[in-house]
């Protein structure tokens, strides 16, 4: 199955956000070739370094958590 690239970085960088910390700290353990292409855009710094967390760059941050609300909100109104 063929997977819309673009829905799959929004979608990790709305995880990234979500679970940050330290304003803009997070846990890197997705898909190495989504955290390049996050990093292209300027979303997150390198995360080619020996370190386990990356930091997400205030656009990133913003994003991600405008994403993540659209996403994972409990008061998003979706009948569950």
């Amino acid at each position: 199955m063929a997977y819309d690239e673009s829905k799959i970085e929004d979608t990790v960088l709305a995880l990234l956000a979500a679970f940050s910390f330290e304003g803009g700290r997070a846990w890197k353990g997705f898909d190495f070739d989504v955290m390049d292409r996050l990093h292209a855009q300027d979303f997150i710094d390198n995360p080619a370094s020996k370190n386990k967390s990356v930091w997400l760059t205030p656009q990133g941050l913003e994003r991600g958590r405008r994403i993540a609300e659209r996403l994972f909100s409990a008061n998003s109104g979706n009948a569950g």
